[in-house]
């Protein structure tokens, strides 16, 4: 079942136009990635639907009612990525805070900030001040202050920049734990590793259009196909000489480095054999060997090019 649906939105800003006609939908209890190069649009989509733009055209619906903007409803949770806590505050102070900021008060604000203070693992530490905390805590508990009432859609911009891995992995089981109740995040990030590994889901979005989505397995088919990528390094540098190496298509010598040969294999377990055989008919010796899958990074950059952007 579909939470909220973005369908055909545009939005221009003078001549810029920063949406054109975008459109796509987060399932309930989805991680969904939304990927984009800069300036593709992901913000102002972001920004349409907590509010905080209105549209020149198209529809926002949450729970299958369209959003008049003006404001961010009750059932949205929002996480910038700029780290929003008041310093001179302890963690249950900000939490206590951004829970009143949402109409929290009571007995019910009390539940609210004891659970997450034990979600995020600082409960040890919610009578310090933020300003004694790592870059990673600050972290945790930035997510933690758009969680605090409990909203059934998180939208989270790149919720994991510049952390170390330890508290990477714990923002992600508390997203896990938050998806097995059902709550559906969109997760905006640039790293896209990350996105493969951790969500449902991708939309890649570019000129204000949504140009893919869908799972890894069905952007692979649909761009970069299922190809394999092996590299092979041997013993000895190879030259031009060795062409019965590079008889088949899809198989090269590195022109930087001549000891390192590169091939895009369909089937590795039936074309990988034979490589191996005529490099030890050169007299080579294979010392490493790399067998990569199509990525969501190659999937990216097939779609949306290697230009940078600012």
């Amino acid at each position: 079942m579909s939470v909220l649906t973005v369908s055909n939105a545009t939005k221009s800003f003078g001549k810029v136009k920063a949406l054109d006609g975008a459109s796509f939908d987060l399932a309930q209890g989805e991680l969904l990635a939304l990927l984009g190069p800069n300036g593709a649009g992901k913000t102002t989509l972001i920004r349409a639907i907590t509010g905080r733009v209105r549209l020149d055209g198209g529809e926002v619906r949450l729970f299958d009612r369209v959003l008049s903007g003006g404001h961010t409803p009750h059932e949205v949770g929002v996480v910038p990525q700029d780290v929003a806590l008041y310093p001179l505050l302890t963690a249950r102070e900000n939490l206590q805070a951004f829970g009143r900021l949402q109409g929290l008060s009571g007995r019910v604000l009390g539940q609210h900030v004891d659970w997450l203070l034990e979600r995020i693992g600082l409960a040890d530490r919610a009578a310090d001040p933020i300003k004694q905390f790592s870059g990673g805590m600050r972290r945790r508990l930035n997510i933690a202050c758009g969680l605090v009432h409990r909203p059934r859609v998180v939208l989270l911009d790149e919720p994991t920049v510049g952390v170390d891995p330890q508290s990477r992995d714990h923002i992600y089981d508390v997203l896990a734990e938050l998806r097995s109740e059902g709550v559906s995040l969109l997760l905006t990030t640039h790293h896209l590793e990350e996105a493969e590994a951790r969500c449902t889901r991708t939309v890649i979005i570019d000129h204000g259009k949504v140009i893919a989505s869908g799972t890894l397995s069905e952007l692979v088919d649909r761009t970069v196909g299922r190809h394999r990528l092996v590299t092979l390094r041997v013993d000895v540098p190879l030259d031009a000489g060795h062409s019965a190496l590079t008889r088949d298509s899809g198989v090269e010598i590195d022109a930087a480095d001549s000891r390192v040969v590169r091939a895009r294999l369909k089937d590795v377990g039936v074309e990988l054999p034979p490589l191996l055989d005529r490099l030890r008919q050169a007299g080579r010796s294979v010392e490493d060997l790399d067998v990569r899958g199509p990525s969501l990074q190659a999937v990216f950059i097939h779609l949306t090019g290697r230009e940078l952007r600012e």
